[in-house]
């Protein structure tokens, strides 16, 4: 299950909105224009294929770049520590 403030960045990733607490109640527009709470409940819905999407993706990116610097994981871990 994902937190209100996961969802919200996936929503209206900009910001300009507070969570208080981890439920719809607890959400607080400051500079973002306001949704609804069935669009809400639609990108809670809609968050964690959406986040397992962009996990694939940077896992993907990560291994195409290894491969292009012909290096293993392990020695990128090497080389940034």
């Amino acid at each position: 299950m994902s937190k209100v403030s996961d969802v919200l960045e996936f929503l209206i990733p900009a910001g300009g909105w507070a969570v208080s607490g981890d439920t719809w109640e607890g959400v607080e527009f400051i500079e973002a224009t306001p949704i609804t709470k069935a669009q809400f409940d639609k990108g809670v819905a809609d968050y964690d294929g959406w986040k397992a999407e962009q996990d694939a993706k940077a896992t993907a990116d990560k291994a195409a770049l290894l491969a292009k610097l012909g290096i293993s994981a392990d020695e990128a871990k090497l080389l940034l520590s």
